[in-house]
């Protein structure tokens, strides 16, 4: 490892960071957030990052403050002359809003981007994006990590000869369609029809699941609708067991209630958003392994493509 870097975090992913410093092999640099009496912020580094690799832990969900508390990082880092500023967002948030999809919005995702250049950041690594193009929202290079390289040692573990892969949705037909490839089983799909965001209006199976175990994969679970939904209408069909894979525990709203009230078998997420209340039902993978070791790859200018598993 090298002597010029420097791990930071942000308050949103305190505990994730610290288990990428450790296995990375350093400390946690310092950083103090100093808060006023109105709700406003300001972070400051407590040690000398000048001529520093700086990378900055930081996931992006709400509140928003979390975003704005990683962009103030990145300009104190700049300011203080730090050689490289890398920002490791586990979890960008806002990539739901990658394109106009009705008039008069914003493109979100693209906006986030633009705000993290302007801030000064050299590069991003990030996992999972809900859209694969906003790497190209970029200027700088995107280290896109996806959570296959560690989702594919527990399904395999699940294979008994009986598995089948699924998707909730057509959006999440690629994926599904890629890790069935990947395990040489079939494949099942979920369409579904929406009358409003967060609201399912109506669902159907395309696919035989009698007498299998189900496994769903989705980059993240928000309010847990679909998946749960998916869920219960795969048991309908015959289905064995429903076990569900998703990179980021979004979990809003009613979303643990739906997770425990539901026919899911369990429920299978990474830490980089952390839990807002533990569930019999829910099991967390850390991905700090994985993102220590692509930090130390990219001091060394090694390739990291041998973690793209599944793409």
């Amino acid at each position: 490892m090298s002597i010029g870097v420097k791990i930071f975090t942000g308050r949103a992913s305190a505990g994730l960071a610290e288990k990428i410093a450790k296995s990375y092999g350093v400390s946690l640099g310092d950083v103090k957030v100093m808060e006023f009496s109105d709700g406003e912020f300001q972070p400051s580094f407590e040690e000398t990052v000048r001529g520093k690799d700086v990378f900055l832990i930081q996931s992006t969900m709400p509140p928003t403050e979390n975003l704005f508390e990683l962009l103030l990082m990145v300009d104190a880092a700049r300011r203080a002359s730090a050689r490289k500023i890398i920002a490791v967002i586990p979890y960008f948030g806002f990539a739901r809003q990658d394109r106009k999809d009705k008039p008069r919005v914003a493109i979100g995702a693209k906006l986030i981007a633009n705000m993290l250049m302007s801030a000064g950041v050299d590069r991003v690594m990030t996992m999972d994006l809900h859209a694969d193009q906003i790497q190209g929202f970029f200027e700088v290079p995107v280290d896109h990590l996806f959570a296959s390289t560690i989702f594919m040692d527990e399904m395999e573990k699940l294979n008994t000869g009986n598995l089948i892969m699924a998707a909730p949705d057509a959006g999440g037909a690629k994926r599904a369609n890629s890790y069935a490839k990947k395990l040489e089983i079939g494949l099942a799909l979920c369409h579904k029809q929406r009358r409003k965001p967060n609201e399912i209006a109506e669902m159907t199976v395309i696919g035989d699941v009698f007498g299998k175990d189900v496994i769903l994969v989705d980059d993240m679970c928000d309010t847990a609708g679909t998946l749960t939904a998916a869920a219960d209408l795969f048991m309908s069909q015959g289905a064995k067991s429903v076990r569900a894979f998703c990179t980021h525990a979004v979990l809003s709203g009613p979303a643990y209630d739906r997770i425990n009230n539901s026919k899911l078998t369990e429920l299978i997420v990474t830490d980089t958003i952390p839990l807002k209340q533990k569930s019999d039902k829910i099991r967390v993978l850390t991905v700090s392994d994985l993102f220590a070791d692509v930090i130390l790859r990219m001091v060394n200018n090694q390739s990291i493509s041998s973690h793209f598993v599944i793409s």
